[in-house]
């Protein structure tokens, strides 16, 4: 974890947030390279999940909600971590992390547990006084049935269907940890899955396959993920049955993506509590009910950590250390790099334009600074999965050299093929070439 650290920072993947005031806690900033990484698997998702399939729909909803929302969900009441405190060195431990915390190091004595919400406060209006207290919202999904019958109504949409969104979410987390793992501002990936009671338990191992089978179209190599079912005991408030994808993380197994039978639960209480129908009528069998939710939810960021974490190699080439990040090519921040053998002779201006080019079909990056070989190995490290040489016989026959990162291997092709050859690897979406 530490080298991968300090590559993303080195590198431009993720940054401290606030560092030059010493840090924020639990807050990172995603960099140049990290952004366009990130981007790309948010992207991937919504693809695969939202536009690839005719029972499918999105969401972009506000962060900040009515503060009923949140007494209907459950969260006021039930969004609590319990916390002690060591009464000798003042450290605070969530009471389910004491174990794995090896905590407290000074051996003092603990306090009594209690009770700490963790959804984080802020006021909307003109003034303290007469602001309306509500909360960033902790997860993006109660918004998804607020605006349920709104979507019906707007869309025709019938059951089964879901309704997909991805955007941030926000706890008061009492420990952040392991880098962009657990922080206090994160982005969720979520979908709520709306069908008839007697095909939830249909719908949900449906969705399983489908979560698994992405992960490894990801790139994520499928011995480092693992299936984690919750005891009913500590199943969350609305949830008839959870199980959760797990990476096997530098720092040990932790969740990548829950997926969660929420049954009627969450369109009763906002039903009960704002005095709205959001019942379904449905055409096919002449009745109204309530649908039953199964919801898939996953984590940007720590799907992000663990595609890093996955890519993240050292190896030897010709008594020489290389560093790789063998990143899927889809997900890749820069698909290709268009560099000129040297920067004389035309080929620097050839190479150059080239690259104005290509940037409409793919993300490019040029170079000209230092031996070919030392270029060659800035792009492996930071997983740009192409690297375009331009040379002599560039000039002569209109032909480059393309240099494939994992195998180092290197073909020679008429510049006109490259854009079809580049998206082939690295495209999303399916392209005809």
């Amino acid at each position: 974890m530490e080298k991968l650290v300090s590559l993303c920072k080195r590198k431009g993947f993720i940054f401290q947030s606030s560092s030059i005031y010493g840090g924020v806690n639990g807050c990172w900033d995603f960099g140049p390279l990290g952004v366009e990484l990130k981007r790309n698997l948010k992207e991937h998702w919504w693809y695969r999940f939202v536009l690839s399939r005719d029972d499918m729909v999105g969401l972009d909803a506000s962060i900040l909600m009515h503060p009923r929302v949140w007494e209907a969900s459950g969260h006021i009441e039930q969004f609590h971590d319990i916390l002690v405190d060591c009464k000798e060195c003042k450290k605070r431990f969530r009471e389910d992390h004491l174990e794995q915390d090896s905590c407290p190091e000074c051996g003092g004595e603990l306090s009594e547990p209690r009770a700490f919400n963790s959804m984080l406060k802020t006021k909307m209006g003109v003034s303290e006084e007469t602001g309306v207290e509500t909360y960033l919202r902790p997860e993006t999904c109660q918004s998804i049935f607020v605006d349920f019958k709104d979507v019906c109504t707007s869309t025709r949409v019938k059951i089964p269907f879901g309704i997909a969104q991805m955007g941030k979410s926000f706890r008061n987390e009492v420990n952040p940890r392991n880098f962009i793992f657990r922080s206090r501002e994160f982005e969720q990936m979520e979908i709520e899955f709306f069908c008839r009671e007697e095909e939830e338990e249909l719908w949900f191992d449906r969705w399983k396959d489908d979560i698994w089978q992405w992960y490894l179209d990801i790139g994520i190599r499928e011995e480092k993920l693992r299936w984690f079912e919750h005891p009913k005991e500590t199943l969350a408030h609305y949830s008839k049955r959870t199980i959760d994808v797990e990476y096997e993380y530098p720092f040990g197994w932790g969740e990548l993506q829950g997926l969660a039978n929420r049954g009627a639960y969450d369109l009763t209480q906002h039903s009960q509590f704002s005095g709205k129908d959001l019942s379904y009528f449905d055409a096919d069998l002449k009745e109204r009910y309530f649908p039953s939710v199964i919801e898939p939810s996953a984590g940007a960021d720590r799907t992000v950590l663990a595609v890093l974490c996955d890519a993240y190699a050292e190896e030897t080439v010709k008594e020489e250390q290389r560093v790789i990040m063998r990143f899927h090519p889809q997900l890749a921040p820069i698909k290709a790099a268009i560099l000129p053998l040297v920067k004389k002779d035309g080929l620097a201006e050839i190479a150059g334009d080239l690259e104005k080019k290509w940037r409409s079909f793919f993300t490019t990056y040029y170079d000209q600074a230092g031996a070919i070989g030392r270029r060659y190995r800035r792009m492996d490290e930071i997983g740009t999965p192409f690297c375009i040489c331009v040379d002599y016989e560039t000039k002569e026959n209109d032909t480059v050299t393309v240099r494939e990162r994992d195998s180092m291997e290197q073909v020679r092709m008429p510049v006109s093929e490259v854009p079809a050859y580049i998206l082939k690897q690295c495209s999303i979406r399916p392209v005809c070439c």
